[in-house]
């Protein structure tokens, strides 16, 4: 993974920019040595923002079978076939 400065990000926008299309490889942007951001490529923040909504639906399925919220297999089948007419 890159690093670059918040000044250099400021000064070389577009560079950085073509860079991180081509490459998708992510940048950590710092500020006064700090991180700050990471910088990402469009496809790789969807891809991303799909599987996290993928794991905290499973997380929450986790939780509900923890906490004995679960139904039946038969009891589903009720209770979707409402919401498929």
């Amino acid at each position: 993974m890159r690093t670059e400065l918040v000044t250099t990000l400021k000064r070389q926008a577009t560079e950085i920019l073509a860079k991180l299309q081509r490459d998708r490889e992510p940048i950590l942007i710092t500020q006064h040595g700090v991180p700050s951001a990471y910088l990402l490529d469009v496809e790789t923040y969807e891809t991303l923002t799909r599987r996290m909504s993928l794991l905290e639906g499973i997380a929450r399925g986790e939780k509900a079978i923890e906490e004995g919220r679960i139904v039946s297999h038969a009891q589903a089948k009720r209770r979707m076939a409402r919401w498929l007419k």
